[in-house]
């Protein structure tokens, strides 16, 4: 395997998710401060989770949560896309 390749158990599932929530959030066409308001948490927590700096920590309740604010599967929150992942690595 090339040093340029990921396999599925390199990925950092918390950073995947983040950038999840900020895709569907944009789709959504809401800010991050509705959303913040829409699942019941600081507007601050969602900037620092979507951030791509910094550590990211939330809750299955809260990804549920998220998920029904965005009205999307909540399996669309761990979906993996490894080519955009590959291209961010960059």
């Amino acid at each position: 395997m090339g040093s340029d390749r990921m396999n599925k158990y390199e990925i950092n599932i918390y950073e995947q998710i983040s950038r999840n929530i900020k895709k569907y959030r944009m789709l959504a066409g809401i800010t991050q401060a509705e959303l913040a308001e829409r699942v019941g948490v600081s507007h601050e927590f969602i900037r620092r989770n979507e951030s791509k700096k910094g550590v990211k920590s939330f809750s299955v309740d809260t990804l549920w949560k998220i998920s029904l604010a965005l009205d999307i599967d909540p399996g669309k929150l761990f979906e993996i896309d490894m080519e955009e992942l590959i291209n961010t690595k960059k």
